[in-house]
């Protein structure tokens, strides 16, 4: 294929976005490159670090002896010299992977010392920064007119690192600054999941923020729809690995699909979809490696919704149960424990309370701690002293989502009843009308999923 041809107009561009498993060796990228060849309205392609990097790149992030740091250095260099070896232009690109990986190890042997959130968010880049060279470098020996972007120059953020928010005004006029200009004649690549604060340091949105990344520039330049290229075809009522019948959803509505990234489908960053609903912007999700099969197309609304769409599983969930006889008709004392979580920078998922308890759950899929826990020394010293604190872990989230799941008669007998022989340690239902959540010992999680769509969906 030859150079870009202009479509006829701005707003029918797209924006693609492939994640690790569709750039993880020469022959998914090529495949990767195929789909971005084939609609000649692709215009910028987001990609996220080959698979298996990030998670290598953390590994030296957290600090390790030589032998180990040598070891993990070698596998981020076997990987990505794989797709090398393939390209025309070998030892140009090799240069450029060569100089990644030194500062990779560099930056791993400041982790051995002492380690940082800063130091390993610079760290993990570069995962994004060696796949993007690879591709660019893999369109261009197809003829394809392809430009290579640092997002750090776009995708300015505040200094959270692990989880950093970008600035969106910034990020609005810096890419019709640095982006917009070249779309008409050229290939955009660039990088998911990272970005830069206001000193110039690297920061990243999280695990998943590719997809984000995607989103937040889709409707920064007002395209017309953003792709989502991953491993499997299209959105399902649950995840086909742990229940092989599942479904595919054809199209699903916004805040069906929000409501299930939400509560840990994979498919989706959670954050995907608000700049998308925000500017009106269409979402397709599809596999790359069978772009054929079809997929899912996220909208605004869709036609007659079931009263059950989908349901999601998300691990590594932490239950914190808080006594004091001080709540017992005392005012205050909820938001005393809101500041203290929001001081350090924690999210609470689902809350009950009862006259002296509060019991509530937080999420540590995300955490970029050693331990995996959220609960810091400091944090837990804090709440100790208002109140007596119990900490239960290795539990699962699992969501039902639905449509107006509120109207719906013997709806407790239909979700209870198929789980009577399992232990429910807590339910959060009426906040929304599109979710119930069980919170579930981490054990039972996947038999209940099955136990549940073979009851609601099959």
């Amino acid at each position: 294929m030859n150079a870009v041809a202009s479509p006829s107009s701005d707003n029918q561009f797209v924006i693609a976005k492939f994640g690790g498993t569709s750039v993880a060796d020469y022959h998914a990228m090529n495949k990767s490159a195929d789909v971005v060849l084939a609609n000649e309205n692709v215009r910028i392609v987001v990609l996220s670090a080959s698979a298996g990097i990030t998670n290598l790149l953390v590994a030296l992030a957290e600090g390790c002896e030589i032998d180990k740091r040598d070891e993990l250095l070698q596998q981020v260099r076997d990987i990505q010299y794989s797709i090398v070896d393939h390209l025309d232009n070998a030892n140009i690109i090799r240069e450029e992977i060569d100089r990644l990986l030194d500062n990779i190890a560099r930056l791993a042997d400041a982790a051995s010392l002492a380690t940082s959130a800063a130091l390993t968010d610079e760290l993990v880049s570069h995962g994004e920064l060696m796949s993007t060279l690879l591709f660019v470098e893999l369109l261009r020996q197809r003829n394809a007119n392809s430009e290579w972007l640092d997002i750090r120059r776009v995708m300015k953020t505040n200094d959270q690192f692990g989880r950093a928010e970008p600035d969106l005004i910034q990020l609005s006029a810096l890419a019709k600054e640095h982006i917009q200009p070249k779309l008409a004649n050229a290939i955009v690549i660039t990088q998911g999941f990272i970005g830069q604060d206001n000193k110039g340091r690297t920061t990243t949105l999280g695990r998943g923020g590719s997809d984000y990344t995607a989103a937040l520039l889709g409707e920064s330049l007002n395209l017309n729809r953003v792709d989502i290229w991953t491993d499997v075809p299209g959105i399902y009522t649950t995840d086909p690995r742990v229940v092989p019948s599942a479904q595919r959803i054809d199209q699903i509505a916004f805040n069906e699909a929000a409501e299930m990234a939400t509560f840990g489908a994979k498919i989706l960053h959670p954050a995907t979809l608000l700049p998308a609903v925000r500017a009106g912007i269409p979402v397709f999700v599809g596999s790359s490696k069978a772009p054929e099969a079809g997929g899912t197309l996220v909208c605004d609304e869709t036609q007659n919704p079931p009263q059950f769409r989908a349901l999601t599983l998300r691990r590594k969930q932490t239950l914190l149960t808080l006594h004091s006889l001080k709540m017992l008709h005392a005012r205050g004392f909820l938001a005393e424990i809101f500041t203290i979580l929001s001081r350090h920078h924690i999210s609470v998922d689902l809350i009950t309370t009862s006259e002296v308890s509060i019991a509530l759950t937080l999420d540590t899929t995300g955490s970029t701690n050693t331990n995996g826990s959220l609960l810091t020394n400091a944090l837990m010293t804090e709440l100790s002293a208002l109140c007596r604190v119990e900490v239960e872990e290795n539990l699962a989230l699992v969501a039902i989502i639905g449509n107006s799941l509120s109207q719906v008669n013997g709806l407790g007998k239909q979700i209870f009843g198929a789980l009577e022989s399992f232990n429910i340690r807590m339910i959060s239902y009426g906040a929304s009308t599109h979710n119930i959540c069980l919170l579930v010992p981490g054990d039972d999680a996947e038999e209940i999923v099955r136990t549940l769509h073979k009851n609601l969906f099959e």
